[in-house]
């Protein structure tokens, strides 16, 4: 929808023009340029970043290896794919603030470089993403974004997330690699990073456990003092950088005169001298690159231009001198570029079309000139048309619309040809300086010199697919052992609206439409394994559209194919009634359900001592300790219905869930930290059985090896450290080359009940439909 005034009004309120011009003249001041290094949206050391863009006038990149698929998510249900798209538009936000140019590694949601989750290695970790694919794209990005200087933020060391670990390791070989004519597969001009530096500080904390010290600091990155415009310290300007990164619940804030200094090492050097400063051996500045590169020849026009950055910093905030002294340097740039000898356009000519779009911005702001471009609807399907508006403020401009291709413009309508793809999700490029297409093209012509920049769309519209519709539920059970074949399927949003929806059945099946659907039934001698049911429209190919929508970020859309995953399994069930207490990070109550089981949804209100007599079985879901304040104030009400003979589950909770490990769990019950050294990353590690006869693991289902089997992601996370004797533990499993961890699962008799702590993540292969998890499940919430 269109943005509202009340939203204009807040976006003017947080961007000044005075502002703006100030942080748009900071990259003048300087030639080098500085990539950070990172598995994750997030890993980036923000508040370090922005002292170097905003202070030093260092050019910024951050190389992402993944979109973040594998994290939590604080602010909603999205997960894995989904989670993706939101961190990536986190992370695009992010970098607006830091000015830094940003870069996947994973370039699509199949692609291998994914966060699969928590690992320990960086080789199992480069096993999975594939190495060689991994490394190759790490050479583009290096080749594209020609940095002089790389930083991973993390260490390789053992105690280290493994996708952190393999990301450091990759920089050590992509310096190598990138300079490496010979390297297989990357038609881009080599190029020679200069230096590579490692963090000298620890990467400990409540998640990871660094074994060994950080390296020798052998210079500091001062990271103090403030900006003398808006008056923010770095750090808190870097903090407003990380706010963005809601799904992971960051930003914090920052007083002033915190110290905040970054200790780094160098680790390997191309250039000579000593390295006191990060610019040390570089060209600092424009006048430095002539030399730099061996090219006398543009001494002259780069000296110019230099002089004129710096006339133009000595302008602020004298908004006309300000534009003449970029045009004058823009002019010199230029001519620079045009002299420059074929032997150093390795060095120059990257840096020059770099300060012709920086010095591009600095003339447009200073100038005054004002665009704001807006669709009629920012929804788009294939073969539309949607209104096209330009309101342009200050001096003349010229102001024109750039399209994809196929794409068309006229009379103030944009025309969407019938082939046009669904809007990428996954990105695999971010540069704040250049807006992605469509976009507005505004050119500013001062002191006889013309410049360009490419600006964005007050509102980025999202292109959907041509035939698309939702189904609800996508993913289902039939549990052989209960006698529904039946799953009623809801289809919505079908687009085209006139379309008729059908489903792809295997032999036997059938569907029947109902109201908002189809009423889909299995033969009763359904065979065990997992069926993929696609959805046509007309005839044709369909697919699902997830529209994601928060304040902090643009809209987005992720599609894949419309189709209807239906596990067929054989669970045993017991006779229980089942309460269920979510924290609204898993959906246990629904699939327990769909199992065949008699659950309800406990609100706050049911969990007194009359309701809790209700339930036979109570299961608590993950985190729900943090999320649900009133379940912790409910837990003696809780141990007392424990003791009368009721079945407590409770799913793995974080030590800083609010579980206090004297005073939640019926007994004494402690949470490991931090994480890495208490979870199996994985997913196929050997489990024993150490007590067999217990009735959890036989009763009414006999878990076998079997069970064991299929599992994604990992085994389990959050492991019990330590527990009163009453516990008894069933489980016994390890990484790698690690000593066997036995807090997966315990469980313990408590007077006439029996509470029993899961550390495995049941929930995850649940949503993966994984049978082992829900015959597991099945026993878990049996009467004691």
């Amino acid at each position: 929808m269109p943005v509202s005034d009340q939203e204009r009004i807040a976006t003017q309120m947080r961007n000044p023009r005075i502002v703006r011009l100030w942080q748009a003249l900071a990259p003048l001041r300087s030639c080098v340029s500085f990539m950070n290094t990172g598995a994750h949206p997030d890993d980036e050391t923000s508040e370090m970043l922005v002292a170097l863009a905003l202070r030093d006038g260092i050019a910024l990149s951050y190389a992402c290896a993944n979109r973040g698929e594998g994290g939590q998510n604080a602010i909603g249900s999205e997960v894995t794919h989904d989670l993706g798209v939101v961190r990536t538009a986190e992370m695009e936000r992010a970098a607006d603030v830091l000015k830094l140019n940003l870069y996947w590694l994973s370039e699509t949601p199949d692609d291998t470089i994914f966060d699969f989750g928590f690992s320990k290695s960086g080789t199992e970790t480069l096993e999975k993403w594939g190495r060689e694919r991994a490394l190759k794209r790490f050479v583009e990005i290096i080749r594209t974004e020609r940095p002089d200087i790389i930083c991973p933020t993390f260490l390789d060391i053992p105690g280290q997330h493994g996708h952190h670990r393999a990301m450091t390791g990759l920089a050590h070989e992509v310096m190598s690699a990138a300079a490496d004519p010979t390297f297989p597969d990357v038609d881009l001009p080599v190029w020679q990073v200069k230096k590579l530096y490692l963090p000298a500080w620890s990467g400990a904390g409540d998640n990871y456990d660094d074994d060994l010290p950080p390296p020798s600091a052998t210079l500091t990155v001062k990271g103090t003092g403030q900006d003398p415009v808006t008056g923010w310290s770095w750090a808190q300007i870097g903090e407003q950088s990380r706010a963005f990164h809601l799904t992971q619940g960051m930003g914090r804030w920052v007083p002033y005169g915190e110290p905040n200094d970054w200790p780094l090492h160098l680790v390997r050097s191309e250039v000579d001298g000593p390295d006191n400063e990060l610019t040390d051996g570089l060209p600092a500045t424009l006048a430095d690159l002539a030399e730099f590169a061996g090219a006398p020849e543009i001494a002259d026009h780069l000296e110019m231009a230099q002089s004129a950055c710096e006339a133009a910093f000595a302008a602020f905030p004298d908004m006309n001198r300000v534009a003449l002294q970029a045009a004058m340097a823009l002019k010199a740039v230029r001519a620079a570029r045009d002299a420059c000898p074929d032997r150093a356009r390795g060095e120059v000519h990257h840096r020059l079309a770099a300060k012709e779009i920086q010095l591009s911005h600095v003339m447009r702001i200073a100038s005054g000139v004002s665009v704001r471009a807006t669709l009629e609807r920012d929804v788009l399907r294939p073969g539309e048309e949607v209104a096209l508006s330009i309101e342009t403020t200050g001096p003349v401009a010229e102001v024109t619309p750039v399209l994809p291709e196929g794409w068309r413009h006229s009379d103030g309508v944009v025309h969407v040809p019938a082939g046009a793809q669904s809007t990428d999700c996954y990105p695999a490029v971010y540069s704040p300086g250049v807006a992605r297409l469509p976009a507005i093209r505004v050119g500013v012509t001062v002191g006889g010199v013309s410049s360009e920049t490419l600006l964005p769309l007050e509102r980025a519209p999202v292109v959907l697919p041509a035939r698309s519709a939702t189904l609800s539920p996508d993913r289902a059970l039939i549990n052989a052992a209960a006698e529904t074949r039946q799953i009623d399927l809801r289809i919505s949003d079908v687009f085209p609206h006139s379309g008729q929806a059908a489903l792809a059945l295997p032999s036997g099946w059938n569907a029947e439409p109902v109201a908002g659907g189809l009423r889909v039934e299995a033969p009763q001698d359904v065979a065990s394994g997992l069926c993929s049911l696609p959805l046509q429209i007309d005839g044709a190919h369909a697919e699902t559209v997830n529209r994601i929508a928060y304040p902090h970020i643009d809209a987005r859309a992720r599609t894949f194919p419309a189709q209807l995953s239906v596990r067929v399994l054989d669970v045993a069930l017991p006779d229980v009634r089942i309460g269920y207490i979510g924290g609204g990070n898993d959906r246990v109550g629904h699939w327990l359900r769909a199992l065949g089981l008699d659950v309800t949804d406990l609100a706050d209100n049911d969990l007194t001592a009359d309701s809790l007599r209700s339930v036979d079985t109570v299961v608590v879901g993950i985190f729900a300790m943090r999320a649900r304040p009133a379940l912790k104030d409910a837990m003696p009400q809780v141990k007392a219905w424990v003791e009368a003979g009721g079945n407590l589950v409770t799913l793995y909770h974080r030590p800083w869930d609010d579980w206090d490990p004297e005073k939640v769990p019926p007994r004494r019950l402690e949470i490991g930290k931090p994480s890495l050294r208490w979870r199996v990353t994985d997913e196929n590690a050997e489990v024993t059985h150490l007590v067999p006869s217990h009735p959890l693991l036989n009763t009414p289902n006999r878990i076998t090896d079997e069970d064991w089997k299929g599992w994604h992601k990992e085994r389990g996370l959050y492991f019990a450290k330590s527990w009163d004797e009453a516990y008894e533990p069933l489980l016994s499993m390890a990484d790698p080359d690690e000593a066997a961890h036995e807090g997966a699962l315990l469980s313990a008799r408590i007077g006439k009940g029996r509470h029993t702590h899961v550390a495995l993540i049941l929930h995850h292969q649940m949503e993966k439909l994984v049978p082992g998890a829900f015959r597991l499940m099945a026993n878990l919430v049996a009467r004691p």
